[in-house]
C-alpha cells in the first residue's frame, strides 16, 4: 500500500473546496501578524451573502457579524495557546435575511512562512440549536410545573425492583443529596398506619396490573408530616405482564387540610343548624305550653265566683308565671352561649378554674362529705373562654354531688388528657348512675331528669353540652346504675 494515499492532488483539493462551498460550510483564515483575512465562498453563502458583498476583514467579522455576547468565548477558542488542537464553540452570527443564527465554529492554529495563521470552519446549526433550546425550555417548564404543583414522578423496574425518582420527588421527600433508594426504604417514609395500604397498592399493580390512586400521610426526611397523593400505572409487555410501574407523587398537604377544615366547618354548621332547630322546637313547645296553661287558669279565674277558688287559681297563675320567667331565662342563656362564641379565648389554668368552682361550692362539698381527686398534669392549661370552662366545671361537679349514692360518700375524680392536638376533661363519680338503656339518648335534653330529686330541673347538662359544642367540642357519658357516671369532654 502506498504511503501517499492520504495525500490529495491540487485538483482534488480544488474539487473538495467547491463541494464545501455548496454544503453551507464556511472556511476562514486569519494571519495574526499581517491581519490578512480570507473567507471561502461557502462562508459568504452560509451568511446569505455573495462573495464581495460585505467587507472581508477580521474587524468587520468581530464588530458587526459576531453577536456581542459571544465575543469572549470566540476569542478564547481563536487564540487557543496550543497548536494542532481544534477548539469547538457555538456562536451567533448575523445573517443577511434571518438575523442572528447559531453556528458551530472549529479553529486551528498553524505556523506558516508568513507568520502564525488561524484557520476556522463554521457550520450552521441553528435548527439543531433551536431544538435544544426548545427542549431545554420545555424541560424547564415541566420542572417548574412540577415544582409549583409539588408533583414528582417515579418508576419501578419490576424485574429488578429498582426505583428511580425525578428531581421533584426528592424535593417532596426533602432529600437534597439525591440518594438511591429501594422500594422498601421509600415506603418507610409513609406514616405507619398507611404503609400497608401503599404496599398492597404496589403489589396489586405489579401482580394483577391494577392501577391505583391513593391519599396517604407521609413523613419527610426533615420530619414534616404531610398529605400526599400517590398514583401508579402498570406498563405491560406483549403478554399482558407488568414490566414497569410508573406513577406520580404529589404533595397535597395544603389542599387536603383545607378540605378537612372545610368539612369540619360544614359539620359545625350542620350541628349549629340542628341546635337552632332544637332551640326553635323548645321555644315553640315550652312557650305554647305555658301560654296554654296561663290562658286556662285566667279563664278559670274569671269564671270562678268564690274567693277561696280565686285565691288558689291565682297561686297557680303565679307558679306558671314564675315557670315562664325561668324558661325565658334558660332560652336567653342559650342565645347568649351562641352569641359569645366569638369571644376571645384566653390561656386558662385548669387548677385555677377548679379552685374557683370548689370555693363557690364549698358548702355543698362539706355537707356531702365528697372526696375530690384532681390531676391536671397531662394538660395543665388550655386556650378557652374562661366563663365557659368554669360553667362546665360547676355543672358537672354539682351533678356529681347532687346524685351521690345514699350508701357511700361521693368520690369524684377530675383529670385532663392530651391526645395529639385534642384536649379532654374527664369527670368520674361513684354516684347512683343513669340507666343508659332507658335514658341514654335523653341525657343532654332540656328538662330531662332521671331521678326523683326535687332539685333536678334538667337544664344543667343541656347548657353544658351547648357551651362545649359551641366551641367545636363534644361530650359523652358512660354510666352504670349504682356504680357511677363518667363524663368525657373533648374541649378542642
Amino acid at each position: 500500500m502506498s504511503s501517499e494515499e492520504h495525500k490529495f492532488s491540487g485538483e482534488s483539493i480544488a474539487h473538495i473546496a467547491r463541494i464545501i462551498d455548496h454544503i453551507n460550510l464556511g472556511i476562514w483564515e486569519y494571519n495574526t501578524d499581517t491581519g490578512q483575512t480570507k473567507w471561502s465562498v461557502g462562508f459568504y453563502t452560509a451568511l446569505g451573502y455573495s462573495p464581495g458583498e460585505i467587507e472581508c476583514s477580521y474587524t468587520n467579522f468581530f464588530d458587526h457579524l459576531l453577536y456581542y455576547h459571544d465575543r469572549n468565548v470566540f476569542l478564547k477558542s481563536t487564540y487557543h495557546p496550543r497548536m494542532g488542537e481544534s477548539p469547538v464553540t457555538q456562536i451567533r452570527l448575523l445573517t443577511k435575511q434571518n438575523g442572528y443564527q447559531w453556528f458551530e465554529s472549529t479553529t486551528q492554529k498553524h505556523d506558516t512562512g508568513n507568520g502564525p495563521v488561524i484557520y476556522g470552519v463554521i457550520t450552521n446549526i441553528n435548527k439543531l440549536k433551536l431544538q435544544e433550546v426548545n427542549a431545554a425550555e420545555a424541560d424547564f417548564k415541566l420542572a417548574e410545573i412540577g415544582r409549583i404543583a409539588k408533583l414528582g414522578s417515579w418508576e419501578i423496574d419490576v424485574a429488578t425492583m429498582g426505583l428511580k425518582f425525578s428531581d421533584e420527588m426528592y424535593e417532596i421527600f426533602e432529600l437534597h443529596n439525591r440518594p438511591n433508594m429501594s422500594v422498601e426504604e421509600a415506603i418507610g417514609f409513609f406514616e405507619p398506619q398507611y404503609r400497608s395500604l401503599i404496599t398492597d397498592s404496589i403489589d396489586q399493580a405489579m401482580k394483577f396490573c391494577k392501577p391505583y390512586d391513593v391519599e396517604l400521610q407521609f413523613r419527610t426526611a426533615k420530619n414534616n408530616v404531610i398529605w400526599v397523593r400517590s398514583k401508579g400505572v402498570p406498563v405491560l409487555n406483549n403478554y399482558g405482564e407488568c414490566i414497569t410501574l410508573r406513577g406520580v407523587f404529589q404533595d397535597i398537604d395544603s389542599i387536603k387540610k383545607k378540605g378537612i377544615r372545610l368539612q369540619s366547618s360544614i359539620n359545625l354548621l350542620d350541628d349549629q343548624n340542628k341546635r337552632l332547630q332544637n332551640f326553635a322546637y323548645i321555644v315553640s313547645h315550652n312557650l305554647r305550653s305555658h301560654a296554654g296553661n296561663l290562658k286556662f287558669m285566667v279563664n278559670l279565674f274569671e269564671d270562678s265566683q268564690l274567693k277561696e277558688d280565686r285565691t288558689e287559681i291565682f297561686s297557680h297563675i303565679k307558679t306558671i308565671s314564675e315557670s315562664l320567667s325561668a324558661t325565658m331565662g334558660y332560652l336567653d342563656e342559650i342565645v347568649r352561649i351562641q352569641s359569645e362564641i366569638a369571644k376571645e379565648r384566653k390561656l386558662v389554668n385548669f387548677q385555677t378554674i377548679f379552685n374557683n368552682v370548689a370555693s363557690a361550692l364549698q358548702t355543698n362539698i362539706l355537707n356531702s362529705g365528697a372526696i375530690i381527686n384532681t390531676n391536671f398534669a397531662d394538660c395543665p392549661q388550655i386556650d378557652y373562654i374562661p366563663a365557659y370552662l368554669e360553667s362546665i366545671f360547676q355543672n358537672l361537679l354539682t351533678n356529681a354531688i347532687k346524685y351521690k349514692h345514699p350508701d357511700r360518700k361521693p368520690v369524684i375524680s377530675i383529670n385532663t388528657r392530651k391526645v395529639g392536638n385534642e384536649i379532654y376533661l374527664v369527670f368520674e363519680d361513684n354516684g347512683i348512675g343513669i340507666d343508659m338503656k332507658r335514658y341514654g339518648d335523653q341525657v343532654f335534653g332540656m328538662y330531662k331528669t332521671f331521678h326523683q330529686n326535687s332539685d333536678s330541673k334538667g337544664i344543667g347538662l343541656f347548657m353544658t353540652r351547648n357551651q362545649i359544642e359551641a366551641l367545636g367540642g363534644s361530650i359523652q357519658v358512660d354510666s352504670t346504675v349504682n356504680v357511677g357516671t363518667k363524663f368525657t369532654v373533648k374541649l378542642v
